[in-house]
């Protein structure tokens, strides 16, 4: 399968620098999730409420960082103050991930399959599209079809 977010006018920059193996791995799961709820639309209000409350990646990388710099700084000053380098670590990958896009723990969470805020929203707009919140999906349409449209679409559009 085709990566369906290549090529757009606005890059990922997560997704640039993650092994296409994994992007392609990442839009195939979310494509068959919008085939799954193409064939059951009844459910779909439900999967939007859950995309309302997945964490994108970069929220993660917020957190693991504040979590990590947090507990490097409270070692440094109650145990050893070598802990300090830590937080300073910590804080060069958020600076490196602030300037590239990019930084090692990024890295480990595409390979666990965590997503953009863009990949995300990519799978809420094919859903809404199948929902009927948008015209001309062709409602008529063979749902495998449908939802392979209206996620071609949403990866077009964002």
């Amino acid at each position: 399968m085709q990566d369906a977010t290549a090529g757009k006018a606005r890059p990922d920059r997560v997704r640039a620098h993650t092994p296409e193996h994994i992007n392609v791995a990442i839009d195939e799961a979310a494509l068959r999730r919008v085939r799954r709820y193409a064939a059951a639309p009844a459910e779909i209000e439900g999967r939007l409420r859950e995309l309302d409350a997945e964490w994108d990646i970069e929220r993660s990388l917020e957190v693991q960082a504040a979590v990590t710099a947090l507990a490097g700084l409270v070692l440094g000053v109650t145990r050893n103050r070598k802990w300090l380098w830590l937080t300073a670590i910590n804080q060069v990958f958020l600076l490196q991930h602030a300037v590239q896009g990019w930084c090692p723990p990024v890295a480990v969470q595409r390979r666990l399959r965590q997503r953009t805020r863009r990949e995300i929203e990519v799978e809420r707009v094919a859903l809404k599209a199948l929902r009927g919140d948008f015209s001309g999906m062709g409602a008529e349409a063979h749902p495998d079809a449908r939802s392979r449209e209206a996620y071609v679409e949403a990866a077009d559009g964002l």
